[in-house]
């Protein structure tokens, strides 16, 4: 009899899991943004949030989250019910180099499902416009005229523009003085304004203020030069070779999410990502789609696997810690 209860059990809830996933979505979604409101992973999530929303027919709410780099965005998803309702966008920083830095109570591979990489960009150095230096070489020179004074912002320890900035260091031997903010759109506020010397930041949080002359670009972290800023040298070009960062951004839902509706969602961010006016929109901001074969949850995985080999290493090695 026992036997038979169980089985029934497991029956009653495969038939509630499936109906609940052929049912998906009944109602609002929430992506969860692990930075403030007006930043790039903002920015970012709202344009896919559009698309999404249009293809499964329901409305996607985005949540920004903030707070020591990300962790604790990053967290209330990974909690959340494994019901598809919930979803963590982030990127490199909040998904990979966190786990090397912050004590966390999950794992940030084994706790997630991933859905899809989505867009990434290059980081590119910017600082206000009455700094004297020119020129990438300047730059530099005027940092270490200046070591320990000139203020770098960042959305905390281990996010995108701090651990560019630690590499930036090591690379150079410059020395600068980090200033945590809840994301890198309060940051590049206070660039535009004066408060803070530079950002290494992400080229789509940066460029509209580039192109309207509120603060001056000196080189892009990328072999290439941005189609959306031609004018703009590589680190190559403009002597730090091989200062190469390209900041990806990626989807995942809770660990214990159905298979159906991961499916759907990837599918949603499929249509979304393949869809030309989104292709026109992220591509003005700086942003690179991947191509198609990379937009399944497997190459996600095998990403953000690859990614946290590479760097877990290099941020170990410069003992970057939460003070």
């Amino acid at each position: 009899m026992k036997k038979l209860i169980v089985a029934a059990a497991a029956v009653a809830l495969a038939f509630v899991t499936s109906a609940g996933a052929e049912d998906y979505p009944s109602r609002p979604v929430t992506i969860i943004v692990p930075f403030a409101a007006g930043g790039p992973t903002d920015a970012l999530a709202r344009v896919l949030g559009d698309g999404m929303g249009k293809a499964l027919g329901q409305q996607i709410v985005v949540e920004d989250v903030t707070g020591a780099g990300g962790t604790i965005g990053v967290a209330r998803a990974v909690h959340a019910a494994p019901d598809g309702y919930t979803l963590s966008i982030g990127h490199l920083g909040t998904h990979v180099i966190n786990g090397a830095i912050y004590p966390l109570s999950f794992d940030l591979v084994k706790d997630f499902e991933p859905i899809s990489l989505l867009a990434s960009n290059p980081m590119m150095i910017v600082s206000k416009n009455d700094i004297p230096a020119k020129n990438l070489n300047e730059l530099v020179a005027w940092i270490k005229a200046n070591s320990g004074k000139v203020t770098a912002g960042t959305a905390g320890v281990g996010s995108g523009a701090h651990f560019s900035g630690v590499y930036f260091e090591q690379l150079t031997g410059a020395k600068l003085q980090f200033v945590p903010y809840r994301g890198t759109g309060p940051a590049l506020l206070d660039l535009v304004s004066g408060h803070i010397d530079l950002i290494v930041d992400q080229a789509s949080n940066s460029l509209a203020q580039v192109k309207a002359g509120k603060i001056r670009a000196y080189a892009i972290t990328a072999p290439k030069r941005l189609a959306a800023a031609p004018d703009i040298p590589t680190v190559d070009e403009a002597g730090l070779k091989g200062f190469y960062i390209e900041l990806w951004s990626g989807l995942w839902v809770p660990k214990g999410t159905p298979k159906d509706i991961v499916a759907k969602l990837n599918a949603a961010v499929v249509k979304t990502l393949t869809d030309p006016a989104v292709q026109k929109r992220l591509g003005e901001m700086g942003l690179q789609i991947p191509p198609r074969d990379k937009l399944t949850p497997e190459a996600l995985a095998a990403h953000q696997q690859a990614e946290a080999k590479k760097w877990w290493p290099m941020i170990k090695a410069a003992n970057i810690k939460v003070q």
